[in-house]
């Protein structure tokens, strides 16, 4: 009589599951999507494959550095930094399970943001701050007056 459950099997079934997934940073990541992203004729030679994770790796450095730099300099040093983490996830498995948890919190930010309460809550506080500045530049031209730093008159 067939039940629905066939008991050892479901749980062979479970198991060969879980191998295939994995816990990375708070998330259960299944292997689906992961590894190196580079043409078969490179992954088929072992010495060629490494060159090219050595290059892969030596470019996604020069670019995630690149934006290092331009986070205190004009440009758009995050987005740099997530390209840099993009061709690194051509290559490592490491950098696609980051990018994917990035991506996750990302896209949770980002709907938290338009939570109407969480706007009302920011465009209240931004409201009160402005009002607070203002009130000091108010008080500090009051106070001081109006003078530039530099002699127009002479």
């Amino acid at each position: 009589m067939n039940t629905g459950s066939s008991g050892a099997d479901e749980t062979v079934g479970a198991q060969a599951q879980r191998d295939d997934e994995h816990e990375v940073l708070g998330t259960t990541v299944t292997e689906e999507g992961l590894g190196s992203k580079a043409p078969e004729f490179i992954k088929a030679r072992r010495a060629l494959h490494l060159s090219w994770q050595v290059g892969i790796f030596i470019v996604g450095l020069v670019v995630v550095v690149a934006g290092i730099i331009m986070l205190p300099l004009p440009g758009p040093g995050w987005v740099v930094i997530f390209g840099g983490m993009a061709i690194w996830a051509t290559e490592f498995v490491w950098a696609q399970l980051v990018l994917r948890w990035t991506k996750r919190k990302v896209t949770e930010a980002a709907q938290r943001a338009l939570d109407p309460k969480v706007r009302r809550r920011n465009i209240i506080l931004t409201s009160i701050g402005l009002v607070i500045v203002g009130v000091l530049l108010g008080i500090y031209l009051w106070k001081f007056g109006f003078t530039m730093p530099w002699k127009i008159d002479e």
